[in-house]
């Protein structure tokens, strides 16, 4: 009695334990198995019309701590609850310029009471383009897309997949809306631009390829995006109706292979864009996301994707100017296009409400509908939600942030470093300078105005060039630095061309990226007569203020000047004068960390440009240089 009364207690046990673990996700390989077929399939059967509605749907979440009766809170619990939703992308909140980014720990908690509070196990996307970074502290930094093209070692591709999935999957989210499979051939293009892998199709199949190889290994969805190619355009698709004007030969030999690559390599989902292609659909009114031609009959037919089908986020203005009457509408055109899933609704109630009203009428079947909610409910089997839809939060301490990853988000910047134009006069700099000297809160430094640094950026209250200032005081201890922006930058033109004048060496880094629905000045804007979307112009060129100081610095000192450019490669097209010209491709601050390093001999410099910079290089230019490291003065 005693014998089997222990044996009973010993299986008890081992059931906790064995329970305990099944209670949390177990990221890994994706893999849909049978029962997992089987649980998608008889899902599917016990959902009524409404409920499989709500499945088709994402919305944001604002990952933030939220108290459980944080109105923000219980109106995702309301959304849940009303409209069924399947589906959340995680995001943070934004203040002006400022990302407001949460911890992963905060993250992680929202996302498991959702999950405890939803019917069906949820969906959790996000667009970690440069890593969970771009959302969360303490997390691996990534530079841009363009960083890697500009490196060209795949299997840098591959382990930034597979580090961004064990973080991503660490607090959380299952999906990521990356790779970027656009071929970035248009340097006026302010939406795209560097975050694209590059202008060489090949070379963007490869990478795109390459990363989700990596990111299955992690245990991440991935998405190849806009589809059917975004990167010849020089309108941004949040702000306006951006359009490829291409014939099919040009899009079968530029736009479609690195989607056709990322097929081959059995990416998950296509995100369809917001841009119209003529040469495909002519209807004017017909943006690739709301196409039967673009979305069934070219990404389904003739490429054979099968997998989830995804529009870019409804609410861009690409997309609701065709609806301003009727933007529930909207979704209906975008589902009978094709698109499985629709992201982003610019009103969810209006949404729903035509979804279903367009269901109960039949001019969406319920074999249509059943279709896309079936490969929904699959890809959340893939993952094994229907066993474990939680994650471990005290496992986030020993999964994200590791310090080898953190080390290899740096060496991918470092090798990405691109030198394009040089000569010979002031590179490497020089390390030396005035020490600081004295207690805290009571230093004393003497300024000599050796070594100036001009740090342009759209805003000087965001971080650009705090990263980059403070590892050049590292190097210069006295080196002057001045934070420029558009506002400020007439009036600060005289300070800047007397520090430049006085020194030995300038530095001037530039801050322009691709950012979405970043609205600049239109000469149009204002003027009698002019639409509305006159002026919402997006740019990734440097605003008139700031470009023309930079011009006047280069005309009054381009032989002592190194333009570094801490984002948009293209920049040194609108300034002839440079003569000395480096590329991050990226404005991550480990970029920023490389360009010092490079600047002052302590990395080699091996990088190429992955794009051509009109009257300046073409793709495949970079002047190599070994580690040279500076002496110091």
């Amino acid at each position: 009695m005693r014998h089997k009364l222990t044996t009973l207690l010993l299986i008890l046990t081992c059931a906790s334990i064995a329970l305990a673990k099944d209670k949390y996700q177990h990221a890994g390989p994706l893999r849909l198995e049978r029962s997992g077929e089987k649980w998608a399939e008889k899902t599917l059967h016990k959902l009524t019309l409404e409920e499989k509605i709500g499945q088709v749907f994402m919305i944001w979440c604002r990952a933030s701590f939220l108290n459980v009766e944080n109105p923000e809170y219980l109106q995702l619990r309301e959304a849940m609850q009303t409209y069924h939703v399947g589906s959340f992308a995680m995001t943070v909140h934004v203040d002006g310029p400022y990302l407001l980014r949460s911890e992963p720990f905060e993250a992680a908690d929202l996302l498991n009471r959702l999950q405890q509070d939803s019917k069906l196990p949820l969906l959790f996307a996000a667009d970690f383009e440069r890593g969970v970074s771009m959302r969360l502290l303490g997390s691996t930094v990534f530079p841009h897309a363009m960083a890697f093209g500009a490196a060209g070692i795949e299997e840098y591709a591959q382990t930034f997949g597979r580090i961004t999935a064990e973080e991503a999957r660490a607090i959380g989210i299952h999906w990521n809306f990356f790779p970027d499979a656009d071929v970035n051939s248009n340097p006026a293009n302010p939406i795209i631009n560097t975050r694209s892998f590059g202008e060489d199709p090949k070379q963007v199949g490869d990478l795109v390829a390459a990363y989700i190889k990596g990111a299955h290994e992690g245990g991440m969805l991935v998405t190849v995006k806009h589809f059917p190619g975004h990167g010849d355009t020089a309108t941004d698709s949040h702000l306006g109706v951006a359009s490829v004007n291409v014939d099919r030969a040009h899009l079968d030999s530029i736009e479609l292979p690195p989607f056709r690559h990322a097929i081959e390599a059995g990416v998950d989902s296509v995100m369809v864009a917001h841009v119209t292609v003529p040469a495909l659909d002519s209807d004017p009114n017909h943006v690739a996301t709301i196409s039967a031609a673009v979305v069934s009959d070219l990404l389904e037919k003739q490429l054979g994707f099968k997998g989830l089908i995804v529009t870019d986020a409804l609410d861009m203005a690409g997309l609701t100017h065709l609806f301003q009457t009727n933007i529930g509408r909207a979704a209906v055109e975008a589902f009978k296009a094709g698109n499985d899933l629709l992201l982003i609704p610019a009103d969810l109630g209006a949404s729903y409400s035509a979804m279903l009203d367009a269901a109960r009428s039949g001019e969406i079947s319920r074999e249509r509908l059943d279709h896309s909610v079936l490969k929904i409910l699959k890809a959340k089997a893939s993952l094994g939600l229907q066993n474990a839809r939680l994650v471990d939060v005290k496992a986030i301490s020993r999964l994200v942030g590791k310090p080898e990853h953190l080390a290899f988000g740096q060496q991918v910047a470092d090798a990405a470093v691109t030198l394009v134009r040089d000569n010979g006069k002031i590179l490497p700099l020089k390390r030396g300078g005035t020490v600081q000297s004295g207690l805290p809160y009571m230093t004393v430094e003497e300024t000599h105005n050796r070594v100036v640094a001009v740090l342009f950026s759209d805003d000087v209250r965001t971080d650009s060039g705090r990263a980059f200032g403070r590892e050049l005081r590292a190097h210069v201890p006295d080196a002057r630095l001045l934070y420029v922006d558009p506002r400020i930058a007439a009036g600060m033109s005289g300070d800047v061309l007397k520090a430049a004048d006085e020194a030995q060496s300038v530095v001037a880094a530039v801050y322009v990226v691709p950012t979405a629905g970043k609205v600049a000045s239109s000469p149009a804007a204002g003027a009698p007569g002019s639409p509305p979307q006159a002026a919402m112009k997006n740019s990734v060129s440097l605003s008139d203020a700031t470009g023309e100081l930079l011009q006047q610095l280069l005309d009054r000192a381009a032989e002592k000047t190194v333009v570094v450019a801490v984002g948009n490669p293209y920049l040194a097209s609108d300034f002839p004068a440079i003569q000395n010209y480096m590329c991050t491709f990226s404005n991550a601050n480990v970029s920023e960390v490389s360009a010092i390093k490079a600047l002052f001999g302590e990395i080699a410099i091996r990088g190429h440009l992955p794009v051509t910079v009109p009257h300046v290089a073409q793709r495949g230019a970079g002047i190599e240089r070994p580690l040279q490291v500076a002496r110091k003065e």
